[in-house]
């Protein structure tokens, strides 16, 4: 949490960028002379534009950006027209949230769009908005994001000149055996019930149950990883909800200071998103506190009231992802660690064909995405690794496969930039082991499990030039792999 590298500082850089976004978006609503609840309006929608939008490239984050009005306004109509109307409203919050859930099987945008359409139906249940209020909120909402686009794209692009890298997403499939799918179903149900409990606690704020529901499902694909982010997001919110205490309910609103401090919560929540869920929560209950503060209700109950709430939500999230078509952890490690190995194939195999002559043969993007894939699936293998799973052999096989995949990972890195330019001396070699390497990620990845060559056995096959060092040590580290994944057909990690 302390020591995660940040390479090129994107991740502070994105943090100062998301201030400057956020706070010229209300300051300018400010001048505008909007209300303070379309202030938050249009800096809510400045943080989201610039938090999830996350397409591979510029030009997708730009179609992306010009979106998310569409999936946005309509529901906010929707949601300030039923305000009034209970039944009706928690049913369309419902069918928001399944929506915007089943709308992740498009990748990034779909997820952009679905976070931005359920945001917008919750910031009207956060400030009790109306139809009268729709006018200035568009106008609110338009303004931020003409700002935050504005800062991002012509200010301060940060992402201008980073290659373009495609995102993993998950794999084809149709009906439940997609994953969105059925993350779909869960988050419906969840909310459902975190809505009913959580209006049996609070008639007026009920809605923090349903966002810790629906956000504890975001950035997870399996049961183990949805139970972690529970444990986590609650975790955050207690922290949160004492800092808010010492800190928020001070101020008792005070504007300079309390804007100060959301300011430092906006970057808090930007630059802690990628190490830690429960620092970010942090952010996000500080942050909620001190809005409270300013529109005048904040007091020591209603951050009791939002810790019991987030205890509604995640109960409800932890029970939906277990009993309603759950996805399991094995099943999902399964799919994103054949998905890492086939890359290190496809590297391998695009490096042997630059070495024969190839020269269109290319192994930098499979190495590229190998990243990514790497990513995901330390992301999967997160639950198993994590303090309180009680399963220390299975813990020790996780940790023993993050690794041995991130050796892989940063050896194919090292292959990719020292055979750039080979000699012709170690041309035959160097394909010689690329094959033997593609032999053992098949002896991986088959379903016909074949032996996997052992490190003894081809230890003498190493020389001394460094290409060939990197081949064998991800021959190594392939063959070690064997006994973390298990030697079962269709097992990926042994007991998980």
């Amino acid at each position: 949490m302390f020591t995660a590298p940040d390479p090129g500082r994107l991740r502070l850089r994105n943090s100062v960028r998301a201030v400057i976004g956020v706070g010229t978006a209300v300051a300018v609503a400010e001048l505008c002379g909007f209300s303070l609840s379309a202030s938050i309006t249009g800096g809510l929608a400045a943080l989201l534009a610039l938090f999830t939008v996350t397409d591979a490239n510029v030009r997708a984050q730009r179609t992306t950006t010009a979106l998310l009005p569409v999936a946005g306004f309509p529901v906010l109509a929707w949601a300030t027209t039923l305000h009034g109307v209970t039944l009706a409203r928690d049913v369309a919050f419902v069918l928001t949230v399944f929506c915007g859930v089943y709308a992740r099987r498009w990748g990034a945008r779909g997820q952009a769009l679905g976070i931005f359409a359920f945001m917008s139906f919750f910031v009207t249940q956060f400030l009790h908005a109306v139809p009268a209020q729709l006018p200035e909120l568009y106008a609110a909402m338009t303004l931020a994001l003409l700002v935050a686009g504005a800062v991002r794209f012509l200010l301060w692009p940060i992402e201008r000149g980073v290659p373009p890298v495609a995102v993993p997403v998950e794999s084809p499939g149709t009906g439940l055996a997609r994953p969105t799918t059925r993350q779909a179903f869960q988050a419906a149900v969840a909310c459902s019930f975190a809505l009913l409990v959580g209006q049996a606690f609070s008639e007026d704020r009920w809605y923090w149950a349903v966002g810790t529901a629906w956000w504890i499902f975001v950035n997870t694909a399996s049961r183990g990883e949805t139970l972690v982010r529970g444990f986590r997001r609650v975790l955050g919110t207690v922290i949160g909800v004492a800092v808010g205490l010492l800190v928020a309910i001070p101020l008792n609103g005070a504007p300079t200071p309390s804007a100060a401090l959301v300011a430092l919560c906006v970057f808090g929540i930007f630059y802690t998103a990628a190490v830690s869920y429960s620092w970010m929560m942090l952010a996000v209950t500080v942050m909620a506190s001190l809005l409270y503060g300013l529109l005048g209700v904040l007091d020591a109950g209603l951050l009791a009231l939002r810790l019991v709430e987030t205890g509604v939500g995640a109960v409800c999230a932890m029970l939906a992802v277990v009993l309603v078509l759950p996805v399991t952890t094995h099943a999902t490690n399964d799919a994103w660690i054949q998905r890492a190995l086939h890359r290190v194939h496809a590297a391998t195999t695009a490096t042997a064909a630059r070495l024969e002559g190839d020269p269109e043969a290319d192994p930098t993007p499979h190495a590229a995405e190998l990243e990514l894939l790497f990513g995901r699936a330390r992301m999967a293998l997160a639950p198993l690794v994590h303090p309180l799973n009680p399963f220390r052999a299975r813990k020790a096989r996780a940790r023993q496969a993050i690794r041995l995949l991130d050796d892989c990972v940063n050896e194919v890195r090292a292959l990719v930039s020292a055979t750039t330019h080979p000699t012709g001396s170690q041309e035959a070699s160097l394909i010689d082991a690329c094959r033997r390497v593609k032999t053992a990620v098949e002896a991986l990845t088959v379903r016909e499990r074949r032996a996997t060559p052992t490190g003894a056995e081809t230890a003498h096959q190493a020389e001394t030039g460094t290409p060939l060092l990197h081949l064998h040590n991800l021959e190594k580290a392939l063959s070690e792999l064997a006994t973390p994944l298990g030697t079962a057909p269709g097992s990926r990690l042994a007991g998980s």
